[in-house]
């Protein structure tokens, strides 16, 4: 039978350790200074106290009781709630000298450890948390005995049947996993949280190295802390989702035709991409899919990252649509900022909460290329297929515009184009001194769709579909060139030409020409 697992109440990181960590086992949270190590290991212990009825143990080796406190208070975790009632009990060695802790000789752990068991019987703890264990080890000179002790006190809290969280130091992000190098050794769980610079920022990851056994799933996760419910993972697919998929259709325009070369509609629960060049429609097509969902009596959501909601609106109103009295009503509601403002992933989590409050049917982000500029390829696949995901789950209609270099650049939006339903791609035309816009649909799930190319127009009626363009091609490849005329059409020409009969020339006629 599988080992039983205690949950840790943080957000994904149950998910990606399949439960939890082992009942009963010690597991070791390492990362560098800064990474969220005494954050992680303080949640899982108010958590447990909190959502499961499970007292612990804090025994703080670093920083004193008062600080650690005080620095976690801005979370909701009514951890201090938990010590009043006694739930959580901590033993504060930050100010004890060494001597008074490490007893018997040659240093060794055999005090600590009796007035840990003390503790945990006091109470009838489930959980253990050590903050920060090497702080302890330099009163050992043989680095041997280091291992030793560490194992003895790691059997001690086995015998005791708590689960125990170990906190350590590490010197580099990517170098051993502890500074000592024998803690993830002793552990039986080995956790690494890292924190380094990329472009200029920060980006936080979990990896779960190892979980004696017990599954878990590898590689390392994006993660965040939230002001308020501290560690969040980021999620990692949205293959895995088990929504119900919509058979609903929808509208993604207001009139403007643009539903004709979609055939019957979208489904409910698509994805839309709009790339094109700046210019050719994207945030226009945008608010005339907003449009359309108020239009239904759908609440609306609207995600704007170049440009504020005031210009947003009075755009609007220069293509024929007047949202003002939507958002006044509620039925809109636009959020602005700029995308370097935060992280992905607080980002991601921030617009998550706001689908949450708000509970739209339909999500706009205008647009993705503003997101894309400040971060790594990975990242922006993370965030891209978090979000999805979520709207997915929620059975959300979301659209999302991206922007292709140059006026007749190539498609883009390459990484989302596996994992969205339908592709637009808005393209510029230049025909006999003309710049005609036009619109393709490269594909779209579960429906059939036009496979010409459309001319659109906007103006201050919004956006129209028009004919086919036929007159050239080249448009998707971006080398744009006339339409070549038919053979069936030259041949008649050719038929009817009337060759002249010329004399044949002489050498003096050669010499001269």
């Amino acid at each position: 039978m599988p080992h039983p697992k205690a949950p840790t109440g943080i957000t994904g990181l149950d998910e990606l350790t399949l439960g939890g960590f082992p009942v009963g086992r010690s597991t070791l949270v390492a990362g560098t200074s800064g990474s969220g190590k005494t954050v992680l290991a303080l949640q899982a212990l108010a958590s447990a106290a909190r959502d499961l009825g499970e007292r612990g143990v804090l025994v703080t080796l670093e920083e004193s009781a008062d600080e650690l406190i005080r620095n976690v208070a801005s979370f909701d975790w009514a951890i201090q709630e938990a010590i009043d009632s006694g739930d959580i009990l901590i033993l504060d060695y930050s100010m004890t000298p060494t001597t008074d802790v490490l007893e018997a000789g040659d240093f060794d752990f055999r005090g600590l450890l009796t007035r840990i068991t003390a503790a945990v019987r006091q109470i009838d703890a489930r959980r253990v948390v050590f903050d920060s264990v090497g702080s302890l080890f330099p009163s050992f000179a043989d680095p041997h005995a280091v291992r030793r002790e560490l194992s003895r006190l790691m059997s001690g809290m086995r015998e005791l049947g708590v689960t125990t969280l170990v906190t350590a130091e590490r010197v580099d992000e990517f170098g051993p996993v502890s500074r000592h190098g024998v803690e993830d050794f002793v552990a039986d769980s080995v956790v690494i949280l890292r924190h380094p610079l990329d472009q200029e920022t920060r980006r936080r990851t979990l990896e779960v190295l190892k979980v004696r056994g017990a599954q878990h799933r590898k590689g390392e996760r994006p993660f965040t802390i939230d002001p308020l419910r501290g560690i969040e993972l980021i999620p990692h697919s949205a293959i895995e989702d088990a929504h119900v998929a919509s058979t609903e259709r929808i509208a993604i325009g207001n009139g403007g035709g643009i539903d004709s070369a979609l055939g019957e509609g979208i489904l409910r629960d698509s994805s839309i991409l709009v790339s094109g060049s700046t210019g050719t429609g994207k945030t226009t097509l945008a608010i005339d899919y907003v449009s359309a969902g108020l239009t239904a009596g759908e609440s609306c959501l609207y995600f704007c990252f170049e440009e504020s909601s005031s210009q947003l609106l009075r755009n609007a109103r220069s293509v024929g649509h007047d949202l003002d009295g939507a958002v006044q009503d509620g039925k809109l509601r636009v959020v602005a900022q700029y995308p370097d403002r935060s992280s992905l992933e607080d980002l991601l989590l921030d617009m998550r909460r706001e689908v949450a409050e708000f509970a739209p049917r339909r999500v706009v982000v205008d647009s993705l290329s503003a997101l894309e500029r400040f971060t790594s390829p990975q990242q922006f696949h993370e965030f891209v297929v978090g979000l999805l995901s979520y709207l997915k789950a929620g059975d959300i209609s979301g659209l999302f515009t991206t922007t292709s270099p140059g006026a007749g650049g190539s498609f883009a939006g390459h990484q989302m184009s596996t994992v969205v339903d339908v592709l637009l791609l808005l393209r510029y035309v230049e025909s006999d001194g003309v710049v005609r816009r036009g619109l393709h649909v490269l594909k779209s799930r579960g429906g059939d769709h036009a496979h010409d190319i459309r001319e659109i127009t906007v103006s201050k009626h919004g956006l129209q579909l028009g004919p086919t363009i036929r007159e050239v091609t080249g448009i998707l490849s971006g080398i744009i060139m006339p339409m070549p005329v038919p053979t069936e059409q030259l041949a008649p020409a050719i038929a009817g030409t009337v060759i002249e009969e010329r004399p044949a020339s002489t050498g003096a006629d050669e010499a001269r020409a």
